[in-house]
């Protein structure tokens, strides 16, 4: 089946699709510094680049796009009918990068934390809010 956008169009939606300050991304973040939380961004000699590294708490967190990260079972993650090969093997890998950069911290002793943007809409985002800091604090008690 051939791609309903010409290559440049196609070329071009691509391009605006964002790796950082995604939408989700910005809810988690003016939450957490609502509540009194303070984080880093994005921080380079962890595994993966966590979006929100908590260093205090000693806890990162993942805020995954459902689509880029093959979240199961999810509206927003639908395989596309063109390059589907390519994409399938694409979207393990993405999944497949994920689980070694958690490995990796949860050896290094850091708590791991993944949201996925579905979580994040208007019908979910109060009760996954409420968990994320539920879970921190847990985490602070240890």
């Amino acid at each position: 089946m051939a791609d309903v956008h010409t290559k440049e169009v196609r070329s071009y939606n691509m391009s605006q699709i964002r790796s950082k300050n995604t939408k989700p991304e910005l809810i988690v973040r003016k939450y957490l510094f609502a509540k009194g939380f303070r984080y880093r961004l994005h921080t380079k000699d962890l595994p993966g680049k966590p979006d929100i590294v908590l260093p205090k708490y000693k806890t990162v967190i993942f805020v995954h796009g459902c689509f880029w990260h093959g979240h199961e079972g999810c509206k927003y993650f639908v395989v596309p009918k063109t390059k589907t090969e390519w994409w399938l093997n694409k979207i393990a890998r993405n999944k497949q990068l994920d689980n070694d950069h958690i490995n990796k911290l949860r050896a290094d002793k850091w708590n791991v934390i993944t949201l996925f943007e579905c979580k994040l809409k208007r019908a979910n985002i109060d009760s996954t809010l409420k968990t994320l800091i539920k879970k921190l604090n847990k985490i602070l008690t240890k």
